[in-house]
């Protein structure tokens, strides 16, 4: 017991990030759900079927998202969630910045990961029932994007191997990524079907796989720090580098 404490003890900071984002956001749908589920404006989850003539609609994430005060909620949740989002894709392409072959994989993990956290805004602010087109563009992102996202993220993880945990690492994210496409395919399929229910089901699925996959960023995270520097120029008589940051990885430890 003592012996993981001291491990604990041991981790980067930034190492709990992912794991804030990932249940933060997690709970914040959930009580967006609830709210929208007590006000009678979705049908239960786990409803057995859903009737397309009465009040409560589908409960798809956006519908439950979308009329007051659950969409409220839902824009700061979605909000807040990108701008975490966004920094732990920076995080990310920081810490692998010097340790790949292929650094134009790295990038396009960068921007992919950025076109979602921007598509999670879109999603949040235009609601679905208000702004159809934009909305859904915003879905597309988060989802299309994020889903690309996952499969090179396990790629690179295998691929960098980062304190030779990257093997373990990998198959998880791997399985988490053919479960994502899976809840992807099933989602928008059962959706163009009309079976809304089952459709939903699929959705929320997807959603908390992927931020199962983005908690996942604590194994590496813990070993890493990002540092920045503020550098008074106007005191400085030579020309001074400034250097805004600076990723360094915490020295290997064999008891570690």
């Amino acid at each position: 017991m003592e012996r993981c404490i001291g491990r604990i003890k041991r981790w980067s900071p930034w190492a709990f990030l992912p794991l804030l984002f990932s249940t933060g956001v997690a709970a914040g749908l959930i009580v967006v759900y609830f709210a929208a589920e007590t006000h009678g404006q979705i049908v239960p989850l786990m409803s057995s079927h859903y009737v397309p003539n009465q009040s409560a609609r589908p409960p798809y994430i956006s519908i439950a998202g979308n009329s007051p005060p659950a969409s409220c909620l839902f824009s700061q949740i979605m909000n807040l969630g990108a701008f975490v989002g966004f920094f732990i894709g920076l995080f990310r392409y920081l810490q692998l910045k010097n340790s790949l072959n292929k650094s134009w994989l790295n990038i396009i993990c960068l921007f992919t990961f950025s076109s979602a956290c921007f598509g999670m805004t879109l999603v949040g602010n235009f609601q679905l029932f208000v702004e159809e087109g934009i909305h859904n563009f915003g879905t597309l992102l988060t989802f299309g994007l994020g889903t690309l996202f996952c499969w090179i993220q396990s790629y690179l993880t295998l691929n960098v191997n980062l304190r030779k945990e990257g093997f373990k690492t990998s198959i998880l994210r791997f399985l988490l990524s053919g479960g994502i496409t899976l809840s992807f395919i099933m989602y928008t399929t059962l959706m163009a079907v009309g079976l809304h229910m089952h459709a939903a089901r699929g959705q929320w699925s997807l959603v908390m796989m992927f931020l199962l996959f983005i908690g996942t960023f604590c194994v590496e995270f813990r070993h890493s720090c990002l540092n920045f520097q503020v550098t008074d120029i106007s005191r400085a008589q030579q020309p001074v580098n400034l250097s805004f940051t600076e990723m360094s990885t915490q020295p290997s430890d064999e008891n570690y």
